[in-house]
């Protein structure tokens, strides 16, 4: 696999590239000039050189003295090799990912029960179950968003989120979507809660005689929270993890724009009949146009037989095994949530009743990650703020971070598995 879509990376990476040379005659004013032109001046090394223009001013400071010191073609050879070398990195950095030996094992063993495109997987550690005398676990369903893989939440088997949980007294069960078949490409959200997460939650409870701890994860944690509030007493209890409730009151023009560009794409998909991972992938690109250009260049300097590097190939390729997203389920998530604020305002319904977290006795967990980019941190917290019995973890990681970086197990594994004990 390569960064998805490709195409789109290499172009905003070829751009951002090619910006800072275009970008070199603005610094200066008058860029390209010779040191024969007769309108230069002396500059501050006493060599002649482009007469100061107000342009000047907006450089940093300090910025346009350093550039003066050198002649306009040594700071312009200097700038081709330094784009050179970049696009070098960026290209072995990608070219590295493809060949690195890292796959992700298969987990069908893992899979116990499957509806449709959607399958309900258990977690002992993916294959290494406690021992028949073992104290019990509190049974956990974690329900991913429906956009990517729910992998992520046990990103290296034996080493993930699920797996540590696994071997500190949590039950772990897992919902994976997969891509809409047949069936599920007609599917709305409600579709998503009432014909999947239920029955998976039924299952769950099934198999363990016990009302499990159910875990939404981002865009899960809305199915979640409306299973929970449908099913109150098939849920010991709720945690959330980076779920965003109140999309408009951080980041509104954000929102706005995201809903905007699938509003204009919209009668193109109804051709397609459905909304395809990589225009998925191509909407949250424009978070960070040129993500793919640092972190591909920092992987081409990585030991390929190091953790870190393992680390970064999983991780990349859960990003780029993302599933389409049935249209009648895009255009609710989209136009509805992101567009329109149905969650925030209080009108998001579910087979006509509406979704409305303050009337949620079940106890509750809100996990906040402060650094995240995706979900912003204050929609998250909107949250916390109308669920009647909730609890708050203010966690100092990303929206992806907090379940897979170095500093995940403190921050988010070991509280969430205490909390889940507790209930």
């Amino acid at each position: 696999m390569s960064p998805r879509p490709f195409a789109l990376h290499l172009t905003l990476a070829a751009a951002a590239l090619m910006s800072s040379k275009a970008g070199l005659p603005i610094s200066n004013g008058v860029w390209p000039s010779s040191r024969s032109d007769p309108d230069s001046s002396p500059g501050a090394s006493g060599k002649s050189g482009p007469i100061p223009s107000p342009l000047w001013r907006g450089l940093p400071r300090g910025l346009a003295e350093e550039l003066a010191r050198f002649d306009p073609p040594a700071i312009s050879a200097a700038l081709d090799r330094a784009v050179i070398q970049a696009a070098g990195a960026y290209a072995d950095g990608i070219e590295a990912y493809r060949i690195h030996p890292y796959r992700r094992p298969a987990e069908d063993e893992c899979v116990v029960r499957r509806w449709g495109s959607t399958a309900l997987l258990r977690h002992g550690a993916l294959g290494h179950g406690a021992p028949e005398d073992a104290a019990p676990k509190s049974p956990a369903l974690f329900v991913p968003s429906l956009l990517n893989r729910g992998w992520v939440l046990d990103l290296i088997p034996g080493r993930g989120m699920l797996s540590w949980l696994a071997d500190h007294g949590v039950d772990p069960y897992r919902i994976e979507w997969g891509a809409p078949g047949a069936v599920e490409r007609a599917f709305d959200i409600g579709d998503y809660v009432r014909r999947r997460l239920e029955p998976a939650l039924d299952e769950v409870l099934r198999l363990t005689g016990r009302p499990p701890v159910l875990v939404g994860y981002c865009m899960g944690g809305l199915l979640a929270l409306a299973s929970a509030l449908r099913r109150p007493a098939s849920v010991a209890a709720l945690a959330l993890l980076a779920t965003p409730w109140d999309f408009q009151i951080e980041g509104a023009d954000r929102s706005a724009a995201l809903a905007a560009l699938y509003g204009a794409a919209r009668p193109f998909l109804h051709a397609l009949g459905e909304l395809p991972i990589d225009m998925i992938q191509a909407l949250f690109t424009t978070q960070d146009p040129i993500v793919a250009l640092r972190k591909f260049r920092r992987f081409a300097d990585m030991d390929p037989e190091s953790p870190e590097a393992m680390a970064f190939v999983a991780l990349e390729d859960w990003l780029n095994d993302g599933v389409a997203l049935s249209l009648p389920a895009a255009d609710e998530a989209l136009l509805g949530w992101y567009g329109r604020n149905t969650t925030g305002r209080g009108v998001w319904r579910i087979d006509g009743a509406v979704v409305d977290p303050s009337t949620l006795a079940t106890p509750s967990l809100v996990v906040v990650p402060s650094g995240d980019r995706i979900v912003p941190p204050a929609s998250a917290a909107s949250l916390a703020d109308v669920l009647p019995a909730c609890d708050r973890l203010d966690v100092p990681l990303g929206h992806i971070g907090m379940v897979v970086g170095r500093r995940a197990r403190d921050a988010l594994w070991s509280p969430l598995a205490e909390w889940i004990a507790a209930r």
